[in-house]
């Protein structure tokens, strides 16, 4: 990877900063309630280092047609509780009451602008160059001195925000994305072995990416398959995985991505460990079966005790842990064994990484957080980051730092 410009290397103090962030957050629709904070809680670092800053915050929630899509003004709220400082939010993105806004700031003051995607531009995909002349970035821009991206839970969308910005402007790295940035790379390069990557939830196609890239250039020494994800690949070997189970897959659009499974199977099979034994819904009740014997008609809804421990067993032994969604429907407490053992495995490791989203949610519910190395922000950009893609935004600040030093 080119270098990026870092925070902790650029003087802020009396700047102007434009401050990315990803506040998007769950929602309560009736009532706009914020309903978790994490996201506000891993930016507080980066707002910190800015305090002799004039902040100007750029950040988003949801998207268009969605019903949780709002203002900002209950997040500049619980952004304010959070650092015990005022943050005063305008409805308005980079119009004239943004402008005169902005101007009157002095040292230490913090601005909260309006939803930046209830600008059109910003929910389109667009090159960085075509990004870097539009309305919104030009406008944005005019209103500061330096950009800093800490936004790494949407570094993999191609919107102006994210990589328009970076062209017009000298723009950094805040920490949250400096720490995910350099602590996920350390998956790739010199982190303990053995590396165990543990694949499930129902993104498969996403899982599937990971898999390949992580066995093809030997960055992991096993992959371990669970959820929907484990699934496929049973249905790969030729198992009759019930017809609950293949409904779903056929409702996800997976099917194409048994072949793949399959693919991977023949050129790294010893390398995919896969469950031998799961566990299913039948008359209400938990009950476990051998691969070779799923009942016809019940779904598979986690992983069997013997497969749990072998799973946790292998984890135990890892040097690295790279864990990316649930073993099952860990919602239902007679399903849940498998995620809450697999990831009570997994922080115990030395070196573990979480890749966001309800794995991440399942960590803080079991109050082991604390335990793991690196809890991802981005679901999405973090299994982008894993598959050895380029993420949009990141590349951006590379290209900014050769733009602007």
């Amino acid at each position: 990877m080119a270098p990026i410009g870092l925070l902790g290397e650029t003087p802020c103090a009396g700047k102007t900063v434009l401050l990315r962030l990803d506040l998007n957050s769950p929602i309560d629709p009736s009532s706009l309630t914020i309903l978790d904070d994490k996201r506000f809680r891993e930016h507080v670092p980066t707002i910190q280092f800015l305090k002799e800053s004039r902040l100007v915050i750029v950040t988003h929630q949801s998207r268009p047609g969605k019903k949780d899509f709002t203002t900002l003004e209950a997040h500049a709220e619980k952004l304010e509780q959070l650092i015990k400082r005022p943050v005063r939010y305008i409805d308005d993105i980079y119009g004239h009451y943004a402008r005169e806004s902005v101007r009157s700031q002095k040292p230490g003051d913090i601005l909260m602008l309006e939803n930046v995607r209830f600008n059109a531009e910003e929910n389109m995909t667009m090159k960085p160059e075509e990004a870097a002349k539009c309305h919104l970035v030009r406008g944005l821009a005019a209103l500061g001195d330096l950009f800093v991206n800490d936004a790494f839970g949407t570094s993999h969308r191609s919107q102006p925000t994210m990589v328009g910005l970076p062209f017009v402007m000298r723009s950094v790295a805040g920490l949250l994305m400096e720490k995910e940035v350099l602590t996920l790379s350390k998956v790739f390069s010199n982190s303990p072995r053995p590396v165990s990557v543990v694949l499930g939830g129902t993104k498969v196609d996403d899982s599937i990416a990971v898999a390949r890239h992580m066995l093809e250039y030997h960055i992991a020494d096993q992959v371990i398959v669970i959820g929907v994800v484990a699934n496929i690949f049973l249905q790969a070997m030729g198992y009759d995985i019930g017809r609950p189970s293949a409904q779903l897959i056929q409702q996800l659009r997976y099917e194409n991505e048994i072949g793949r499974a399959r693919e991977l199977l023949k050129g790294f099979g010893e390398r995919i460990i896969v469950p031998e034994w799961i566990a299913v819904r039948e008359e209400g009740t938990r009950h476990e079966y051998p691969v070779s014997a799923i009942p016809a008609d019940a779904p598979v809804l986690d992983l069997g005790m013997d497969s749990v421990l072998s799973f946790s067993e292998r984890i135990r032994e890892s040097g690295t842990v790279v864990f990316n969604g649930p073993a099952g429907v860990f919602e239902d407490r007679d399903f849940a064994t498998g995620t809450f053992e697999l990831l009570k495995a997994a922080s115990k490791t030395p070196f573990s990484i979480i890749g966001g989203g309800h794995t991440a949610a399942v960590v803080e519910q079991l109050g082991i957080e604390k335990n793991f190395t690196h809890i991802s922000t981005g679901g999405g950009a973090c299994i982008e980051f894993l598959t050895g893609k380029k993420l949009p935004a990141v590349e951006a600040l590379e290209r900014s730092k050769e733009l602007f030093g």
